[in-house]
């Protein structure tokens, strides 16, 4: 049978399709190839959130057709995701070379649509459609032969987006939210559990939006909330994680919770976007600066050691001086422990592409900058303040930088690396945080001391 080698840009989402793609393909007999220059089959799973994410893959697509089709003309080539949703026949028309093109809610088809090529049956396929039931469509997981080890999984809860944030393409490549339903959900949770998962993260464009509109609120809890006691009630789960959230999502219900779930890990990614009321109306964001400090507000206060990080994006059309100062002032106001900074990207198709006053490209890389010194020097201080304590980690495998270590994650997502023995991986282990760098803690194992 072929080996098919995927490469994935953009989102956790991407890389959970890329491995359920992988995990259906391995289940038919097909190989997965360690890298591009062995493999029959080569998948981009492509990212439409900004326009470098986009070309990127374009590029990389461009440079793989002069490598294969001069030394390994057969090779079979294709793009999925997002870039395939939008622009579909369009990238065979540019790119003639290019066999398979496969969209969003087309994942779960990608072998049998190989099949078809290897068989001669067809000569290239695009296939872009919607289908209904999509969104329970890809469960296969693929746990061996990563470095994680199996330790921690992505389980995908919904698809799609129902925001419509002016600045963003997502609605349009993913379609309008389809939940899945919770016991199906907390079925594929077990299973993982059953194979050595110990931590599991939830995966929705919005995953607060979480069975809005299909599953009823009971008892004051949100579907989400729901969702949550139902997957912290699985045996043999050590932690739950979640991305990405929206601030409209967080309820008093949600806040809540971290402070009795006890498998909820004491983290949240809240994208914030921007700290003024004018930019976040024109984004189409539903919530103020008053409301988002609120949320973390309260969070702290059910959680005083909570992480909190946030996305921001920096010169979105019409954002000024003062608009700036004020998300300036928000990212020192909080003191996220991380924050992702972003400059505006047009997308075509969405409102915010054509809106006036769009900011120059040196505007924004100096807005980028200013602000990205400010989210470091917090986050510098917030793992600083790490020196000295014992953490517990889980031990997910070795160091990606330096294998004869190993690494893992706080509760509230901090990266630690430390001395310990392979046999730790997968289990809880208390560290002792001897130094910290600038986005990671090193310390020593306590019971190794």
């Amino acid at each position: 049978m072929p080996s098919v080698y995927i490469k994935t840009y953009g989102c956790q989402m991407n890389e959970r399709d890329s491995e359920a793609v992988a995990a259906q393909l391995v289940a038919k007999g097909y190989s997965l190839a360690p890298t591009e220059a062995t493999a029959d089959v080569i998948l981009l799973n492509t990212c439409s959130v900004r326009d470098l994410a986009e070309q990127k893959a374009l590029r990389k697509m461009e440079n793989i057709i002069g490598e294969t089709r001069r030394r390994r003309p057969n090779v079979v080539l294709g793009f999925m995701g997002c870039v395939a949703q939008t622009r579909g026949q369009e990238l065979i028309d540019r790119l003639p070379d290019v066999d398979l093109v496969v969209g969003t809610q087309r994942f779960h088809h990608t072998a049998e649509y190989l099949d078809d090529i290897f068989a001669g049956r067809r000569d290239k396929v695009v296939e872009v459609a919607e289908e209904e039931g999509s969104e329970g469509a890809i469960r296969e997981h693929l746990l061996n032969g990563k470095a994680r080890k199996g330790v921690s999984a992505f389980v995908s809860i919904m698809q799609g987006c129902n925001q419509y944030c002016t600045f963003c393409i997502v609605p349009y490549t993913r379609g309008e939210e389809r939940s899945r339903a919770i016991p199906e959900i907390v079925a594929e949770c077990r299973e993982l559990v059953a194979r050595g998962v110990k931590e599991i993260t939830l995966l929705g464009q919005i995953v607060t939006s979480f069975g809005r509109g299909d599953i009823p609120v009971k008892e004051g809890k949100s579907p989400f909330v729901q969702l949550l006691e139902a997957v912290n009630a699985i045996d043999g789960l050590e932690r739950i994680r979640f991305t990405s959230p929206h601030p409209k999502g967080y309820g008093d219900d949600l806040v809540e919770a971290y402070g009795r779930l006890g498998k909820l890990a004491e983290t949240a990614h809240i994208p914030v976007q921007s700290g003024s009321d004018r930019v976040l109306k024109l984004m189409h964001r539903g919530y103020t600066r008053e409301r988002f400090l609120g949320i973390i507000e309260k969070l702290r206060r059910v959680k005083p050691g909570i992480g909190i990080s946030t996305d921001f994006i920096v010169g979105f059309p019409g954002e000024t001086e003062e608009d700036f100062q004020q998300t300036l002032s928000l990212a020192q106001e909080v003191g996220f422990d991380q924050a992702f900074v972003f400059k505006y990207s047009p997308r075509r198709d969405t409102p915010a592409a054509d809106l006036p006053e769009q900011v120059s490209q040196a505007v924004k890389e100096e807005r980028n900058q200013r602000l990205l010194e400010v989210v470091n020097t917090h986050g510098a201080q917030k793992h600083e303040r790490f020196v000295g304590r014992q953490v517990q980690i889980l031990v997910e495998g070795p160091s990606k930088r330096n294998p004869a270590r190993m690494t893992g994650r706080t509760r509230c997502n901090k990266i630690v690396v430390f001395d310990a023995s392979p046999r730790h991986c997968g289990q809880l282990l208390d560290v002792k945080i001897q130094r910290a760098g600038n986005f990671t803690l090193y310390g020593e194992a306590v019971e190794d001391r």
